[in-house]
């Protein structure tokens, strides 16, 4: 069974985290979108520019989220930062490459 593949989402343009989404779906595995904060927005709109225009045979298969919390680094009080998961599979298995072979062109039939 392939490993999930994880791409954690932050300041680089949305089309550059779709590919990297995108290659491993059409390799027939599983991507798990990880953000936190102000990129939970722009996981979501990864998720869906995938699954409407790039790889159409994708499903959103679940959406976790949650709250890290963590120190601030001023004053020590805690400090909360929201948190998504998006699981993204394909829906169907990847077909199987193979090479087609040359179709032959019917012979004329010789005169006699």
């Amino acid at each position: 069974m392939p490993e999930d593949a994880v791409v954690l989402v932050g300041q680089k343009p949305t089309m550059n985290y779709v590919l990297a989404t995108t290659m491993p779906l059409n390799e027939g595995r599983t991507v798990i979108l990880k953000a936190r904060g102000r990129a939970i927005s722009k996981a979501v709109d990864i998720a869906e520019i995938t699954r409407r225009r790039f790889f159409l045979e994708a499903s959103i298969q679940s959406i976790e989220i949650g709250t890290w919390q963590g120190e601030s680094s001023m004053d020590g009080r805690p400090r909360n930062v929201s948190t998504i998961e998006i699981t993204v599979a394909p829906t169907k298995a990847p077909a199987e490459k193979t090479a087609k072979k040359p179709t032959k062109k019917p012979s004329e039939k010789a005169t006699e």
